[in-house]
C-alpha cells in the first residue's frame, strides 16, 4: 500500500526531545546571570515605552538647584542646566533603545533576506552579497553611520535605517552560514525533487532553521546598535529632539562638567554600559539554549 509523504509540510526544528521553548525555561534555571539579563532587558524596554509615565519630572524642567548632588529628591542628580538627570535617564531609553530595536528590525530584513538568498542559491548571488558584506567591513561603522546621517538628515527613522543597515553583514553572514549547512539536508532535496520553487523551499524550509540564530544575533547587536547611537548623540548628529533626549546626548551635554560634578558622566554612561550588557549576556543565554551542541553541557 502505497504511503503519502507530505514533502511540502514546513519543516519545525525541534533541536532535541524538547521543543526550543521549553529549552529557554531549562536554561533560565541553570543560568540565573542570563534569566536575569533578560529580565533587565525586558524592564528596560518597558522603560523606553512607558517612561513618560514613570519618571517624576519632565525631562526639560529647569528649575531645580544647579549640579546638585544625588539625594532622596534627585536619586541621580541634577545638571548643569538645572535638570533632574533621574529623569532624563528615563526619557533617554525611548530614543537610545528604541533606535536600537528599530535598527535590529532593519538589519533582520536584510539580513535574512540576502543571507537565505547568498546561502543557498550561491553562485553570483553569493558573491554579489559577499561583495556587499566586504565594503561594509572595511570601514568603521560609525565613520558610515556619520555619513549616512549627514547626506540624509538626523530623523528617528533615517539614523535607525543607516544604523540597520551597518549591522546587517553580522546578521547576513550568520544566516549564510546557517543556510549552507541547511540547504542540502534531505528534506530540503526532497522538496526540490518534487518541483517546489526556490523561494518556496526558502521560505517554508529554510527560514525555520535559521530563526533561533537569527534571535541570537539581534539580541547581541542591540547592544552595538545602543553604542553607535550613543556616539552619534555624542558627536551632535543624533536624534534633533527637544522632548526625548538621548543618553549620549546627556553625555555631550555635561561634558565641561564631569570633574566639578561626577554623577553627570556616570549616570548617562551607566545607562548605557547597563544596557550593552544586558543584551549581549542575554544573547550569551539564549545561544546556549536554543543551541542543541550547548544544551547538555552547561
Amino acid at each position: 500500500m502505497a504511503v503519502a509523504l507530505d514533502i511540502e509540510a514546513p519543516y519545525q526544528p525541534t533541536y532535541g526531545s524538547t521543543s526550543w521553548l521549553a529549552g529557554v525555561g531549562k536554561a533560565a534555571r541553570k543560568n540565573p546571570v542570563g534569566a536575569f539579563a533578560g529580565v533587565l532587558c525586558g524592564a528596560l524596554i518597558f522603560l523606553a515605552i512607558f517612561g513618560p509615565d514613570v519618571a517624576p519630572y519632565s525631562p526639560n524642567r529647569i528649575d531645580f538647584p544647579f549640579l546638585e548632588a544625588p539625594s532622596l529628591g534627585h536619586p541621580l542628580g541634577t545638571d548643569n542646566l538645572f535638570r533632574d538627570m533621574f529623569s532624563r535617564i528615563i526619557y533617554g531609553a525611548r530614543n537610545s533603545l528604541g533606535i536600537g530595536l528599530a535598527s535590529i528590525a532593519v538589519s533582520i530584513v536584510l539580513g535574512v533576506a540576502l543571507g537565505i538568498t547568498s546561502g543557498y542559491l550561491g553562485g553570483i548571488a553569493d558573491t554579489l552579497v559577499n561583495g556587499f558584506n566586504n565594503v561594509l567591513f572595511s570601514y568603521p561603522s560609525l565613520v558610515l553611520v556619520i555619513f549616512f546621517v549627514t547626506v540624509f538628515g538626523r530623523e528617528f527613522l533615517t539614523i535607525s535605517i543607516a544604523i540597520g543597515l551597518i549591522i546587517a553583514p553580522y546578521t547576513i553572514r550568520v544566516v549564510r552560514s546557517a543556510a549552507l549547512a541547511t540547504r542540502n539536508l534531505q528534506y530540503v532535496e526532497a522538496a526540490r525533487a518534487v518541483g517546489s520553487s526556490s523561494f518556496r523551499i526558502m521560505y517554508r524550509h529554510i527560514l525555520p532553521n535559521v530563526m533561533p540564530y537569527v534571535i541570537v544575533v539581534a539580541s547581541v547587536n542591540i547592544g552595538l546598535a545602543i553604542l553607535i547611537e550613543a556616539g552619534l548623540s555624542f558627536l551632535g548628529l543624533g536624534v534633533s529632539s527637544d522632548t526625548n533626549p538621548s543618553w549620549g546626548r546627556m553625555l555631550q551635554e555635561t561634558r565641561n562638567v564631569w570633574q566639578q560634578a561626577w554623577w553627570t558622566a556616570v549616570a548617562p554612561g551607566l545607562a548605557i554600559s547597563v544596557a550593552v550588557t544586558a543584551f549581549n549576556v542575554f544573547g550569551d543565554a539564549l545561544r546556549d539554549a536554543l543551541d542543541p551542541r550547548l544544551r547538555g553541557t552547561r
